[in-house]
């Protein structure tokens, strides 16, 4: 009887374990009933070529995007160099608009021609070390072979600031290419708002931010969206305006792709939380997703980057890369009623 009573216990103890975990990873990622005609992204770094080849995936729902410091669409398999030379190199806009097309033809993203309807905001500063200009240069070149018009692309290039989100509220100085990627940059005599200039060349012209926020930040499970290979953490955050919690509020929905190094693991809060995005979607009506990409030995991903170079898969860079399909996943749940 006494073996029987620890085996009992034992299993008890064991059957605990997926509740503690889906406990600590948050709640579940809600249905808002959220706009899907009004869905966009943008990114840092590793997020920044996320942001990019979520656009091209998802062009066809995909309104609008920002890219500060990342690369053109496939970048690492259609240049000579990889790695090296779609950080440090000069990478080729036209070989990216041609790997879209042959993925088009597959019928594995969306059709490119989508793109041109979308708004895109891109940013690289003078002093950033980790993505040279040249780098983002290949991104204007990418987006203007898809035909986007001149007045619904903006590229800001002269700012001396390093490798970094640019925020208003908090950061390092301005050319500072250090955790937690998030630096102040005067232009023109006040603080650059990033947040404020993505969301309004996006949506149009915005109503002042808020003094203090509706809600907070939530942490939420992504172990439902995101697969074994996909490095993806257990926890994503989401911040929700409290007008966006009721019936028929059809919020906008934006989603945040932080940059290596720079998930909640390594930078707490920095970005969910004090980058300035939720202050401007509070008065905006906008709902903020956060997905998150933690520090992996398997797959080898050391520094919690977005995948653009293959490790989670060789199609990456499609509907189906595990990443990619995760967060599509996630913006249909907020969708959905």
């Amino acid at each position: 009887m006494r073996i029987r009573r620890i085996i009992e216990s034992l299993l008890a103890i064991a059957l605990s374990f997926p509740l503690v975990a889906a406990s600590a990873a948050g709640e579940d990622l809600p249905k808002l009933g959220a706009d899907a005609k009004r869905v966009s992204i943008s990114g840092l770094s590793s997020g920044a070529f996320m942001a990019v080849q979520y656009d091209v995936a998802f062009s066809a729902s995909t309104i609008g995007v920002g890219v500060v410091a990342g690369g053109p669409y496939n970048c690492s398999y259609v240049n000579m160099g990889g790695i090296t030379t779609c950080m440090q190199g000069s990478p080729l806009g036209a070989a990216s608009y041609n790997a879209a097309i042959g993925f088009q033809t597959l019928g594995k993203i969306d059709p490119i021609a989508h793109v041109a309807k979308q708004k895109v905001y891109l940013f690289s500063g003078t002093s950033d070390s980790v993505v040279k200009q040249s780098v983002m240069d290949a991104v204007r070149d990418f987006y203007q072979m898809l035909k986007v018009p001149a007045a619904s692309l903006i590229y800001v290039n002269t700012t001396d600031a390093g490798h970094a989100f640019i925020s208003q509220d908090f950061g390092n100085g301005c050319n500072t290419n250090q955790a937690p990627y998030v630096n102040e940059c005067s232009v023109g005599g006040a603080l650059y708002d990033q947040p404020a200039a993505i969301l309004g060349h996006i949506y149009g012209t915005l109503k002042p931010k808020a003094n203090a926020l509706s809600a907070q930040p939530i942490a939420f499970d992504q172990t439902p969206y995101a697969g074994p290979t996909s490095s993806m953490a257990s926890t994503g955050y989401l911040y929700v305006p409290a007008a966006c919690r009721g019936a028929g509020a059809k919020c906008a929905v934006h989603v945040v792709f932080h940059g290596c190094l720079q998930s909640a693991e390594s930078v707490g809060d920095a970005v969910y939380a004090k980058l300035g995005y939720n202050e401007w979607a509070d008065t905006n009506g906008i709902i903020v997703l956060y997905p998150q990409v933690n520090k992996n030995v398997v797959p080898v991903n050391p520094n919690g980057c977005w995948d653009w170079w293959g490790y989670s898969g060789l199609d990456f860079q499609t509907r189906s890369g595990t990443q990619i399909a995760a967060i599509h996943a996630m913006v249909k749940t907020l969708t959905s009623q």
